[in-house]
């Protein structure tokens, strides 16, 4: 078996790169031409693969990458990408000179961390300043922006940035997003007092897309480049999504009516039917909140769940459909979009994407032929060299 039918022997995702890189392009046809475009890729990419995610939105246009840990950053510049490179989140004070000496940027978020910098930077640390305008996470108080500045000691570390995170930006009422915006700017005058030539940040994905006066100096997307619209309201830009997870059936069964499918017997066949196996469970990161009530589809039909979600499995009823082992099913993404499924099964796509667990692989994709395969969580990727015809079946069907 080669490494391609390997990987799609049981469940697998594609990552469409050629989706990546569109989706890189729709968006800065929407922002100033000097507007700069961070790639965030944290959390493995939102479950994509940030390696290869980041290498193809390189390559599409953008010319920042976000991470939120430094554990995150180190993967990227291990892998030879030498973008300017973000850390959104703190550092472990044991991390701070390695990731100084990975030419990572660091977020000082409070005057500790000026502290921490000064004594184990090394050379000299670059840091973008974050202010908590109304996101209540992370970030400096904008009262206390003058007197954490008045800690640096410009010798040691220097200011580069300041941003800030927009709590509301996908909702419909602008409100609150102008409010931050206001305290932001107030603050942002004051870092500029000191360090003029800061880049100034706030907006993600819906930020950019439904806020235009949020784009300011750079934009930070993230759900937007896996081709998901961060709102219901925000979807003129023709994003395409990238991921798509699929299985295939384990297992059919003809069962009589009243036959009792998985755990707890809550499902019951309501008449004779057949009962299909997919090798796809919570364990992969396919929600246990979809027991009974989510969906699958099998050559473009959707079929409904039978009964609950198990680590390894879940369970079909197909009805009287002809269904063979090794056919392919889809567990979300194409026909069965992946913020429907989410919605089911009471989260958004960001979580669902997340979810998607090591030991799926990632099949990834250019003009519709894979070309290199990776698990997830910074295990490497190998190039592949796979016919077309393999794409659709494991065992080569179509």
């Amino acid at each position: 078996m080669n490494d391609l039918a390997l990987a799609r022997s049981r469940t697998w995702a594609t990552v469409d790169l050629d989706a990546i890189a569109h989706n890189v392009g729709a968006i800065r046809s929407r922002l100033h031409a000097s507007t700069a475009f961070m790639a965030v890729v944290k959390a493995d990419a939102y479950g994509h693969g940030a390696v290869e995610v980041s290498r193809a939105a390189i390559d599409a246009g953008a010319g920042w990458l976000g991470v939120a840990t430094a554990d995150e950053a180190f993967e990227l510049r291990a892998a030879g990408l030498r973008a300017p490179l973000l850390v959104l989140g703190p550092v472990p004070d044991a991390l701070i000179r390695a990731a100084v000496d990975a030419d990572c940027i660091l977020t000082i978020a409070d005057e500790s961390f000026v502290s921490a910098l000064h004594r184990q930077a090394g050379a000299r640390a670059r840091v973008h300043l974050k202010v908590d305008t109304g996101m209540t996470r992370l970030g400096v108080a904008p009262e206390a922006v003058d007197s954490l500045l008045r800690a640096i000691d410009p010798a040691r570390v220097t200011v580069e940035g300041v941003f800030t995170h927009l709590a509301c930006a996908d909702e419909p009422d602008p409100a609150m997003t102008r409010g931050q915006l206001a305290a932001f700017d107030a603050s942002a005058r004051i870092v500029r007092a000191r360090w003029p030539h800061v880049l100034q940040h706030a907006a993600g994905s819906a930020g950019a897309l439904g806020v235009p006066d949020a784009a300011l100096d750079m934009v930070r997307i993230g759900i937007a480049l896996y081709g998901v619209a961060p709102a219901p309201h925000l979807t003129d830009v023709p994003l395409r999504p990238a991921m798509i997870l699929s299985s295939s059936v384990a297992r059919v069964r003809r069962v009589a009516r009243g036959t009792p499918v998985s755990y707890g017997a809550t499902y019951r066949a309501r008449r004779d039917t057949t009962v299909v196996t997919v090798p796809v469970g919570y364990a992969d990161g396919y929600p246990r909140a979809l027991s009974g009530i989510g969906e699958m589809t099998i050559e473009g039909r959707r079929v409904p769940i039978a009964g609950r979600v198990c680590m390894d499995y879940t369970m079909l009823d197909v009805g009287d459909a002809v269904v063979r082992e090794g056919d392919v099913v889809t567990v979300f993404g194409g026909d069965l979009p992946a913020a429907i499924v989410a919605s089911s099964a009471g989260t958004i796509a960001y979580e669902l994407f997340c979810r998607v667990g090591r030991r799926v692989p990632r099949i990834y994709l250019r003009d519709g032929r894979p070309v290199a395969i990776g698990v997830a969580a910074g295990s490497r990727t190998h190039a592949v060299a796979a016919p077309a015809a393999t794409l659709s079946d494991p065992r080569g069907r179509r």
